[in-house]
């Protein structure tokens, strides 16, 4: 059973950034595609970034393309996303999912979640 833990979220202004992490534990997470989704207020939960489990291969939102980097540690128990150039619209709670399905964008794809953490870009 994989479990993941996401830390990093917190307080920002816009124009600022942050690093979400997530850490796994148990089952063969290695093998697991990686994704960060988030959830903004009053939203439905929505696709981000994704990294394969390799590390080599990424795919993005349209709306996190050329401000966010997803990146996996070599030991592949740690997924982070780098998040620049913040926005108030990025404003959300982030979530951490794996999938053993690659080009996965729907919630319904992902088998395991975080339990999410908070990220607030004030104007």
């Amino acid at each position: 059973q994989v479990q993941l833990v996401e830390s990093g979220g917190g307080m920002v202004q816009t124009g600022g950034s942050l690093r979400l992490s997530c850490a796994a534990s148990g089952g063969t997470f290695s093998s697991y595609n990686m994704a960060w989704f988030r959830q903004p207020p009053g939203k439905e939960r929505e696709f981000v970034a994704a990294v394969a489990w390799t590390g080599r291969n990424t795919y993005y939102a349209d709306s996190v393309k050329g401000r966010f980097t997803i990146s996996r540690d070599s030991l592949k128990t740690t997924v982070a996303l780098q998040m620049n150039s913040l926005k108030p619209e990025d404003t959300a709670v982030y979530y951490c999912a794996a999938t053993n399905k690659w080009l996965a964008l729907k919630v319904n794809e992902f088998n395991y979640w975080g339990q999410g953490t908070q990220v607030t870009v004030s104007s």
